[in-house]
């Protein structure tokens, strides 16, 4: 008697803005069976549905329950207590996050108000429901933090968690960004370093008006004994850190290197980190805040 594989189960959560709507387009791209908006207490009757008779009629499903169904709600922790407890499933919970700058920033773009504004602000609506999201967050098997992904990085990290072969293997990824303190500080920065204390190009005529992305400017950075000591410090920082974030369930890093003006140390710095981890075989993102404007 062949004994059927659990179905594949992952509940979609987490706060509103986040993204729910784009990781459910990812499995469902992906040939998964999606529900958006699903009240948790008819889950359980649909995974029922989808194996009578005498051949199941689907293998993977993916659930996105959100505060929309607020009335709903409440009944989601009887139900992954129920999901969690059946042979038959494979239960997985998925729990996406944004910082509250960035909630609110989208919410502001796209002219929506948040579910659980009611004549509060959008701020104080985004705390009550990180408040009640809380238990969720911390029994997800995934937590996927899309404050500063872009579209290709956030793929990537899907496929890494819910993908197939290789790329379902757990791997970290880095968003390395240079930027200038007399701009303001990155809001989404999970480690900023500060490298002012590197000689500045700006001082140098010939070079003041080009970027760290030209050669001049690298050559003049790094042959300066303090930057090459400080960037060797910090692939052996992170390259110490990585594997314990990777153990705790964090597989994506935001790192800032900041200096006066974003222009030059912080350019070069951030490249060179960028250069040592993607040739130990990460997923390396670089931006330059103010070089690039």
């Amino acid at each position: 008697m062949t004994v059927e594989k659990p179905i594949e189960v992952v509940l979609i959560t987490g706060m509103s803005g986040a993204g729910k709507t784009q990781a459910a387009d990812w499995f469902e791209d992906q040939g998964w069976y999606c529900i958006d908006n699903m009240p948790p207490l008819l889950i359980r009757n649909f995974l029922d549905l989808a194996q009578m008779g005498d051949k199941r009629t689907i293998d993977r499903a993916a659930f996105v329950t959100d505060i929309r169904s607020e009335k709903f709600f409440r009944d989601l922790n009887g139900a992954i207590e129920n999901l969690s407890e059946r042979k038959d499933v494979n239960l997985r919970l998925l729990f996406l996050e944004a910082s509250e700058s960035v909630l609110i920033r989208r919410f502001s773009e796209t002219r929506r108000t948040h579910p659980l504004a009611d004549g509060m602000t959008t701020a104080a609506a985004i705390e009550k429901e990180r408040s009640m999201l809380a238990p969720f967050r911390s029994h997800a098997d995934v937590i996927i933090d899309t404050s500063n992904l872009k579209v290709a990085e956030f793929q990537r990290l899907m496929n890494r968690s819910f993908g197939s072969g290789d790329e379902a293997q757990s791997q970290f990824s880095l968003s390395i960004a240079s930027f200038g303190f007399k701009h303001g500080l990155p809001p989404d920065a999970d480690m900023i370093f500060d490298v002012r204390f590197i000689p500045n190009p700006f001082y140098i005529k010939s070079l003041r008006k080009l970027t760290g992305n030209n050669q001049k400017v690298q050559n003049y950075v790094m042959r300066q004994d303090i930057a090459k000591k400080f960037v060797a410090s910090i692939e052996e920082l992170l390259s110490t850190l990585i594997p314990n974030y990777i153990r705790e369930g964090k597989y994506h890093l935001n790192l800032y290197f900041g200096c006066t003006g974003g222009q030059h140390r912080s350019v070069v710095i951030a490249n060179e980190v960028a250069h040592y981890f993607r040739g130990q075989g990460y997923h390396v993102f670089v931006h330059h805040r103010e070089a690039q404007k």
